[in-house]
């Protein structure tokens, strides 16, 4: 692509594609460890977070959880029945999202002058871009910080005129009458959720078996029995689309045959890596079937090369605050390269915004020897009183000491608790010191007691039976 007039070709220490959670990291890591820098983007509109992801959909669910509060306050001998103005929803939405969009275009006005590139970059090379002005680049290093994009499935392509993703649900004007979700994961159980309470016709649907990614099977059906209770949960079906008018007839086959015919269809199945017009296959790297660069995790390097790459572009650990550490990581090691040093990186955190919430913390090596204690929330004290009993927790500790690996959770406020675990872990923890800390009564952090308690009885904990565990009648 030959330059526009008046352009000239860009030099800088290091590149990078993509002005995203990410990216930002990246960029000032970089020029903190006293690279130049160039922060390339098509839009420089925001991130993900603000704009199409975590706070948008925040601000739905907590519509819903308003909603839902008041329709099922007669648990508490209150009675009330809520009048839900989808415009008004929608309004507050947006009003507060833009609000959350104009903090990070602001923090791109605080950049160096000359900074910022606006376009969309291309490979030439290892060390060479091209922008789809004509501009070229080259770098000394490169990160790759390019985002996600939603994944709509095949057999949508015949009704794509009534298809929603989560980069276009919030700007509905107001809220649809129906909608049927595509994907079982947590962007599309959050909101489903969200949207059902608000008064929407939701089912979901999944080819997959899986709900929300859970392993453990009496986890995974806690929060379907508590799902189910709001919107039909569909799994392991295969599924086909076809236009009915504006709507959209969806069918179903697999233990179950159905169909039904929803105003919307929500594309939730996942969000693959947005990698495909890099131009990654004139860098020299391998590449998987996928189109994605073999990476350490621990230095976000591709390959052997001065490229990197972090946020959800790696896909590894597709949450905000990862994003945030692998853009450091990967800003600093382009800046000092050849000199590549491993990062920190923290126990694996992931929490669905559901109700019950669902919480993953920490993993268990491969090979390692657990044990594992669990708990439910049904008798739990707090829970009882605030009509939210409901859940489990399981925990996997190391079989000789107790040392705290992982965590699965669904249940009440989970999302703290889960915070809690992941302090635990990082600092090597073991149940028995866990339960030496101080657990204010009441409160839903006691329901994790009994499941600690379990481990240390399994390993025989030599203080496990002497101490005081608190208990109290009822909580």
């Amino acid at each position: 692509m030959a330059a526009r007039p008046g352009m000239t070709d860009r030099t800088c220490d290091v590149a990078i594609i993509g002005a995203g959670t990410a990216g930002l990291a990246a960029e000032r890591a970089a020029r903190t460890n006293g690279a130049s820098t160039l922060l390339i983007d098509p839009a420089f509109a925001g991130t993900t977070c603000t704009t199409v992801g975590c706070m948008p959909s925040k601000l739905l669910i907590a519509a819903g959880q308003a909603a839902h509060a008041a329709r099922h306050a007669q648990v508490f001998g209150v009675r009330a029945e809520p009048v839900v103005d989808g415009a008004a929803v929608m309004a507050r939405l947006r009003a507060l999202r833009d609000g959350f969009v104009a903090g990070v275009k602001a923090e791109f006005e605080k950049l160096p002058k000359g900074t910022m590139l606006k376009g969309r970059a291309r490979f030439e090379g290892a060390g060479k871009l091209v922008i789809d002005d004509g501009t070229g680049v080259t770098a000394k290093a490169v990160v790759i910080a390019a985002g996600a994009i939603p994944s709509v499935p095949d057999f949508l392509s015949e009704v794509g005129h009534a298809v929603l993703t989560n980069e276009t649900l919030f700007e509905l004007e107001a809220l649809p009458g129906s909608v049927g979700v595509i994907g079982a994961g947590p962007l599309g159980l959050e909101l489903a959720q969200a949207l059902a309470r608000l008064g929407v016709d939701v089912a979901v649907f999944d080819e997959g078996e899986s709900l929300a990614g859970l392993e453990d099977e009496a986890i995974a059906q806690s929060l379907r029995q508590c799902l189910e209770a709001e919107f039909a949960v569909h799994l392991g079906v295969k599924l086909s689309a076809k236009a009915s008018g504006k709507q959209v007839r969806l069918s179903w086959t697999g233990k179950f045959r159905g169909d039904a015919t929803f105003d919307h269809i929500l594309a939730a199945a996942g969000r693959p890596p947005q990698l495909a017009d890099l131009g990654l296959e004139t860098t020299g790297l391998a590449l998987d079937k996928h189109g994605a660069p073999k990476t350490d995790p621990r230095t976000m390097q591709c390959g052997d090369q001065a490229i990197f790459i972090a946020g959800d572009a790696e896909h590894g650990r597709p949450v905000l605050h990862e994003a945030q550490a692998e853009g450091a990581i990967a800003g600093r090691n382009a800046a000092r390269f050849p000199e590549v040093k491993p990062g920190r990186r923290m126990p694996p955190l992931s929490i669905m915004f559901t109700s019950p919430a669902m919480a993953r913390v920490g993993e268990v090596p491969e090979g390692a020897a657990t044990v594992r204690g669990a708990a439910s929330y049904e008798d739990q004290g707090r829970a009882k009183v605030f009509a939210t009993n409901a859940g489990c927790v399981k925990i996997d500790a190391d079989a000789k000491d107790g040392r705290l690996l992982a965590v699965q959770m669904v249940g009440p406020a989970v999302e703290h608790s889960a915070h809690l675990f992941a302090l635990a872990i990082d600092q090597g923890l073991t149940a028995d010191q866990m339960l030496t800390m101080p657990f204010y009564h009441p409160t839903y952090e006691e329901g994790l007691k009994p499941a600690l308690r379990a481990i240390c009885d399994a390993i025989s904990a030599p203080t496990a039976s002497d101490r005081d565990d608190g208990f109290m009648p009822g909580g």
